[in-house]
């Protein structure tokens, strides 16, 4: 498991509190997420009606349905779900740096959406760049030597190893 930042946390409660437009209750980075109500309401900002139902106060398991739903929001607002923290991360507190991903992957994702004017977080997202080569350009480059496909190393070979398993005499 990843070491806690607290910089890293700060920074990520900074930009929810910023795009809610209201200040965070204190406490810290968990306790202000755990029930899942604060990130509901940040999802519904960035996408409005995203979070239909959010249990304010309840059993442990309907404030986990938040996290639940907050997780789905994400999904659907386009963060890869390989990036989507576990509820149980959150909620047990089992893996908080994996929780400040999530939500870093969530602010970087703003940038894709034009209709969210509100502040980004994180690094601003590569452009597509696509060239266009003449066919005279790519053929310019046919007659040269590629060192590393063409594994030039003097003539060494493997030749005489034996076979897989065996061990090397030396």
């Amino acid at each position: 498991m990843a070491k806690r930042n607290k910089e890293l946390e700060a920074e990520v409660l900074q930009w929810v509190s910023d795009v809610l437009g209201e200040k965070l209750p204190p406490g810290s980075f968990e306790d202000i997420l755990k029930n899942g109500v604060v990130l509901c309401h940040l999802m519904n900002k960035l996408t409005p009606g995203s979070v239909k139902k959010i249990q304010e106060k309840g059993t442990n398991f309907q404030l986990m349905e938040n996290i639940q739903r907050f997780q789905q929001g994400m999904k659907a607002y386009g963060v890869p779900q390989e990036e989507i923290f576990q509820t149980a991360d959150l909620f047990e507190r089992r893996n908080i740096p994996q929780v400040v991903l999530s939500l870093y992957a969530l602010g970087r994702m703003t940038q894709k959406h034009p209709e969210f004017t509100g502040p980004s977080l994180g690094p601003k997202m590569a452009e597509k760049n696509e060239r266009e080569f003449t066919e005279d350009q790519l053929r310019a480059s046919e007659g040269h030597l590629n060192l590393v496909s063409s594994g030039y190393n003097k003539g060494a070979s493997q030749s005489g190893l034996g076979g897989m398993g065996n061990t090397r005499h030396m």
